[in-house]
């Protein structure tokens, strides 16, 4: 039991620092039964939606729609 905690240990760090670029920000893989799995910002924000957290992503914020201006 013990050999398998610690090699879950070493690939979660090894998917953490590997190939991931420095301006990339870490998220939050937040699965929840019933629901699709969705990356969220942190910790926090997949405990309100109701989930648990699994494995580190990619965070992406999403874009607010630019405004036109008017003529």
């Amino acid at each position: 039991m013990r050999k398998i905690i610690i090699a879950a240990g070493l690939l979660t760090g090894a998917a953490l620092f590997s190939g991931s670029s420095a301006e990339a920000a870490v998220g939050c893989q937040c699965v929840k039964l019933g629901a699709p799995s969705i990356c969220v910002a942190n910790v926090g924000a997949c405990y309100k939606y109701g989930g648990l957290c699994l494995a580190p992503c990619d965070y992406k914020p999403k874009m607010g729609m630019r405004k036109h201006k008017k003529k």
